[in-house]
């Protein structure tokens, strides 16, 4: 029995000294692996110490940088090659970094990453292993290099430069002798391989044991990250539109390679730095960039996309099987400026307004990401004007909103307020909280608090900050992790004294900054969309920019603290008016609404809204086929339409409106997708019994291809009908078919 109890006791004491021994040897570092028998509390303190190499903490500190797609689909107007494409499609005559630099610089990025090559295989520079790109161009006689031009760009107005390089590659794909998927042997080979003729100035050397493609590939990117300056991203997409021969890539080659040759580099696509999940400038509520890991993500050579709304939380760590890695790895949010990543043209292609691209700069960057924006080169080589307006008016919000600390003098823990990311507070006693007073009252509608992350990790999971008024303290904003940077936005508040408090932790929090900044708001333009029982919502009004549409509203992010008011009777609204706050029922009436913010009117909204749809049925139509798709013509989505059968004798459509209804006129809205089958004339006709159809007036829209907004006609007497009828006499643009998104009777 002593025996036993001295074997308990020493296997007890050897217990406390390994997790002793465990925590003492914990120290920030960017993976750590969590044991099969590590306990949750034990998870979360190896969490805490997960920290980003300098690196990372350098592509967190760019936060705002540029895409440039650029390549043979600038003048095919194609989103992806297909490799066949002749080199001399790329019809450059002239170009402009500079223009692309001043602009970007304009806009307050610090880095821009080229795509080099596409997934097509062309190549944007004087590249010794193939003539699939620039040098088989008339672009300056097949001596440009748009690469070593953008670099010399980049140099002149102090801009980081990165590349992209597909590991995807359709020429060498689709050519007789190309290398992709070829079946080589791996084999020994000596990077780079020697071209008679174009020696390299660096005489660094590799070997490594891979095939053709692989070797190809390194050869590539010897050549670019030892002729074009410092590279500080190589961004490796993972999007293959085709396969050949069971090809796979040799990364860790690549790797080795890369952090040889551009030690300052952080790796896009892998350990580096992931994708955000999506590519229309969506954001996580919840960013964390400590993440778990099946294998050890510094040694994979797979990495497949994180697209979970959760990644790093209590519940995400601790449902992972164990073993497995927690490692940091920042986002970049990535998205276009313009529908597409590459130029097509000015007139179809819209473009981002600035409140869209300004609002995803406050998300992305104030939420522990990176936000990196593609702007695609014209066919002249630059910038269009649209684009670049947008960026320029981008860059100035940015200085306006973020270059005032109205914090700055303030009284409260130095460490905070410096500006300084190596000082910091640690609020190891409770409250957990930071009070600021500042040297006289401020208006401010935004905060942003950064963690000491590179020496502590992110520690902070809830956190609240509240503003002193009248008195008394009134919570302004809240929020769950911080990490690199969050940026709350809140209603303007004018105060003296404010107070971030921490909610919840993983441990001590350690906090090395807060500031207040001001916006300029103001009051949004407002929209109204009506469902099919007839209830009615106002909202600000969403830019019509649907590529890749995440669902954000960016007048209502940007512009926070609003109210709308609105009548149904005619009259202008004002502050006495009703005040929306929630849907309500509307028939056959006038809308009328504006927002007010900080005792500014908004644009005043107007919108006549009809019959309500809720009992209608399509009657007939053109074919059984248009006859189903004609009920998006009553389903009060404008994105949806019915399109009639194709070459049909006659394009019409009839609806029953389950009773009579007397009837004035009525609204058609054009679909907005694209120019096809737009209703230019028609007659509209009603019956009593669905069978005998009388005409009541012949109408006209004019002008709808460039204009294609609801168009309405008012009858010259009002008329009662349970079934109505739309016959079509002319259609612009296409005249074999006819579209129309919504129908609406008053």
């Amino acid at each position: 029995m002593k025996k036993r109890n001295f074997f308990l006791l020493l296997s007890f004491v050897f217990l406390c000294l390994q997790t002793q021994a465990q925590k003492v040897n914990l120290h920030p570092q960017r993976t750590i692996k969590v044991e099969a028998n590590d306990s949750r509390e034990t998870i979360i303190e190896k969490a805490i110490h997960i920290a980003p190499d300098v690196n990372q903490l350098s592509a967190l500190q760019n936060e705002f940088i540029a895409f440039v797609h650029f390549g043979p689909n600038t003048f095919t107007r194609m989103e992806w090659g297909n490799g066949k494409e002749d080199p001399k499609v790329f019809d450059l005559k002239t170009l402009d970094t500079d223009q692309w630099c001043e602009t970007m610089k304009a806009a307050g990025m610090k880095m821009v990453v080229l795509t080099v090559k596409h997934h097509d295989g062309f190549v944007l520079w004087q590249s010794r292993y193939t003539k699939h790109g620039i040098m088989s161009t008339g672009f300056k006689n097949g001596k440009g290099d748009i690469l070593k031009e953008l670099s010399e760009s980049c140099r002149k107005y102090g801009l980081k430069l990165g590349i992209y390089l597909s590991p995807a590659d359709l020429f060498q794909i689709e050519s007789p002798n190309g290398l992709y998927g070829n079946l080589s042997k791996y084999t020994k080979r000596t990077i780079p391989r020697e071209i008679p003729g174009r020696p390299f100035k660096n005489k660094t050397r590799f070997e490594f044991v891979v095939d053709d493609y692989n070797e190809y590939f390194l050869n590539q990117l010897f050549e670019l990250l030892t002729e074009y300056g410092p590279v500080h991203e190589v961004w490796f997409d993972g999007a293959h539109p085709k396969r050949k021969g069971g090809q796979t890539y040799n990364y860790i080659a690549w790797k080795q390679l890369i952090k040889t040759l551009a030690p300052h580099a952080v790796i896009f696509g892998r350990e580096d730095v992931r994708w955000c999940g999506n590519e229309g400038g969506g954001t996580r509520n919840t960013e964390w960039n400590v993440i778990p890991y099946r294998e050890n993500p510094d040694t994979m050579n797979d990495f497949s996309d994180l697209t979970s709304n959760d990644l790093g939380s209590r519940e995400a760590l601790f449902s992972m099987e164990r073993p497995f890695y927690l490692h940091y790895q920042p986002a970049e949010t990535n998205t276009s400026i313009r529908e597409g990543w590459f130029y097509r043209d000015d007139t179809h292609q819209k473009v981002r307004s600035a409140d869209d691209v300004f609002d995803i700069y406050e998300r992305a960057v104030g939420g522990n990401s990176i936000f990196l924006l593609n702007i695609p080169p014209n066919r002249e080589g630059k910038f269009s004007e649209a684009d670049v307006n947008v960026l320029k008016e981008v860059g100035k919000r940015i200085d306006e909103t973020y270059g005032i600390d109205l914090l700055k003098g303030a009284k409260g823990a130095s460490q905070v307020l410096d500006g300084k990311m190596n000082t910091y507070v640690s609020l190891d006693k409770q409250p957990r909280e930071i009070i600021i007073s500042a040297v006289r009252p401020v208006t401010m509608n935004r905060i942003a608090i950064r963690e000491a992350i590179s020496s502590y990790g992110e520690r902070v999971e809830r956190h609240a900050v509240d503003a002193y008024i009248n008195g008394e303290w009134k919570e302004i904003a809240r929020a769950t992790n911080i990490g690199y940077r969050r940026i709350l936005r809140f209603p303007e508040v004018t105060t003296d004294k404010i107070r971030v408090r921490i909610l919840e932790s993983r441990s001590v929090p350690v906090i090395s900054s807060v500031s207040a900044y001001y916006y300029q708001t103001r009051p949004p333009m407002v929209s109204a969309k009506r469902d099919v029982k007839g209830l009615v919502s106002i909202e600000p009004a969403k830019k019509y920019f649907y590529w890749n549409f995440t669902g954000q509203n960016s007048e209502a992010n940007l512009n926070q603290g609003y109210r709308i008011f609105y009548t149904t009777d005619g009259k202008e609204p004002n502050v006495t008016s009703m005040e929306y706050k929630e849907p309500f029922f509307m028939e056959n009436a006038e809308l009328k609404a504006i927002s007010i913010l900080n005792g500014k009117k908004g644009a005043l909204y107007e919108e006549q809204f009809g019959l309500v749809k809720q009992d209608w049925k399509i009657y007939n139509a053109s074919s059984e086929t248009s006859k189903h798709s004609a009920k998006n013509v009553m389903d009060e989505n404008p994105d949806t339409y019915w399109m009639s059968e194709e070459g049909a004798e006659m394009h019409f459509i009839s609806i029953d409106l389950g009773k009579k209804e007397q009837l004035k006129g009525f609204a058609y809205i054009p679909q907005r997708q694209n120019a096809r089958g737009m209703l230019e004339k028609g007659i509209f006709k009603i019956s009593d019994d669905g069978q005998s159809w009388r005409e009541i007036e012949s109408f006209e829209f004019g002008n709808l291809i460039n204009d294609p907004t609801k168009r309405s006609h008012y009858f010259k007497n009002a008329v009662t009908a349970r079934y109505i009828r739309i016959e079509v006499t002319k259609i612009a643009a296409d005249g074999n078919v006819v579209t129309m998104a919504e129908l609406d009777l008053f």
